[in-house]
């Protein structure tokens, strides 16, 4: 898997916010769990690797 941080990543699933862009999500942390930050809302989350891999659908090169 090939994500540096600040990149920006693509999910399956979109955050629940409900705001625009709610399914882009800015990498601020690699590590056994990835945090997060939503594009749509700035709230910051933590996900294990194998989670983000799963759900992972593109990533956009910062």
């Amino acid at each position: 898997m090939d994500i540096a941080v600040g990149d920006i990543i693509e999910m399956k699933k979109p955050h629940p916010c409900g705001k625009e862009n709610n399914k882009l999500f800015r990498v601020l942390r690699i590590g056994m769990d990835f945090k997060l930050s939503c594009m749509g809302c700035g709230h910051e989350i933590m996900l294990p690797r194998v989670r983000v891999e799963k759900g992972l659908r593109s990533i956009t090169k910062s």
